[in-house]
């Protein structure tokens, strides 16, 4: 949020009540030590070029006298824009997510920017709210995780509120926004015909909502990969949510399919899915993994590598998408006839034990 500096101006290059009585000095007091005006503190700041070198040693070295500390968000007012970018995230409890901040946060500092990171639970109010935010802190722009349709046409309706938006973990229309997404149908293909490597052939896909776009690309390719083994799902389930309390749900009603043979494979759309659906199979019904059936996830965050039995998964360069983000961002600031543009990343095979023979 943006923070102001209130002070009370001094008289006759004498040092204010501020300055003099405990309380932080402000702009006022620095320009009555230098003998000079407020504007002509603001452009030693923000405009140096604009003041003469001998005014900038008075203001400078008032400065260091009260020990003035300028207000970030007032100076970024002043200069028209700060040397912050801002990200809101989906999902902080999501690992993949800090992945991407990390990666963000890399490419601000090789620029010499700062990352200032606000976490959405997934909300389409708190998006639209912390993107309206960073943009009155005058942020250079804002990188924002998306993963629902429905959120993407809500936002784009309304980004005329001046600030350059790039869209990462979302495939945008490139002459609105540049993006930086997952192949996520890749993604789907490659834990299928894992699956189908190690011999099973009786497959089900568990991910939900279908409004989610990962999601939904990651169940396309799920049914390429049968589609070009010559072989028909046995099933596609599509709980409401992508968390472990889901995936157990599920686990508890397939686990009768796995008992009588229906069923050998399961791939989930997330981790957490993939995990209390391995959860509800072992704890529950005693069904082997992955003797009776395997279980591939989605993501590779700790849901996957830190359960009892740990969880083959597609990996995502999260750090990767969050340092293409700034770039396409930096790019779109600096081009006066920019062409937008996508980046697309593809995912890895992470083999664990959930999946072998």
């Amino acid at each position: 949020m943006l923070m102001t500096i209130a002070s009370t101006t001094g008289h006759g290059g004498q040092r204010t009540a501020a300055a003099t009585n405990g309380a932080a000095a402000g702009i006022a007091d620095v320009a009555s030590l230098a003998g000079v005006s407020q504007s002509t503190v603001s452009n030693v700041l923000n405009h140096r070029e604009r003041v003469a070198s001998d005014t900038i040693e008075r203001v400078e070295r008032a400065i260091a006298m009260l020990g003035y500390v300028p207000n970030g968000a007032a100076r970024s007012l002043a200069a028209g824009r700060s040397r912050s970018i801002g990200l809101v995230l989906s999902d902080l409890g999501n690992s993949l997510f800090v992945d991407i901040a990390r990666g963000a946060e890399r490419a601000a500092e090789e620029h010499g920017l700062s990352l200032l990171v606000a976490n959405a639970d997934g909300r389409l109010d708190r998006e639209d709210r912390y993107v309206d935010l960073f943009t009155e802190s005058r942020v250079l722009g804002t990188l924002l995780t998306l993963n629902d349709e429905s959120h993407y046409r809500a936002l784009s309706a309304r980004r005329t509120r001046g600030t350059v938006l790039t869209l990462l973990n979302f495939h945008a229309d490139a002459a609105a926004f540049c993006s930086a997404y997952f192949d996520n149908e890749a993604g789907g293909r490659l834990a299928t015909r894992h699956l189908l490597d190690t011999g099973r052939s009786r497959l089900v896909f568990v991910g939900g909502p279908s409004a989610l776009q990962p999601v939904a690309d990651r169940r396309e390719g799920f049914r390429r990969a049968l589609a070009a083994a010559g072989i028909r799902p046995v099933d596609e389930l599509s709980p409401e949510g992508i968390n472990r309390a889901d995936g157990w749900q599920v686990g508890r009603a397939l686990a009768v399919r796995v008992a009588a043979g229906e069923i050998d494979g399961v791939v989930a759309a997330s981790d957490l899915l993939a995990a209390g659906i391995v959860q509800a199979f072992t704890e529950s019904t005693g069904i082997g993994v992955p003797d009776r059936v395997g279980v591939i996830g989605y993501d590779n965050n700790q849901a996957a590598w830190d359960a009892p039995i740990p969880i083959s998964t597609i990996s995502q360069p999260g750090a990767e998408l969050g340092y293409a983000g700034v770039g396409l961002l930096l790019e779109d600031l600096d081009s006066g006839e920019h062409e937008h543009r996508a980046v697309r990343l593809e995912p890895s095979l992470v083999v664990r034990r959930s999946t072998g023979r």
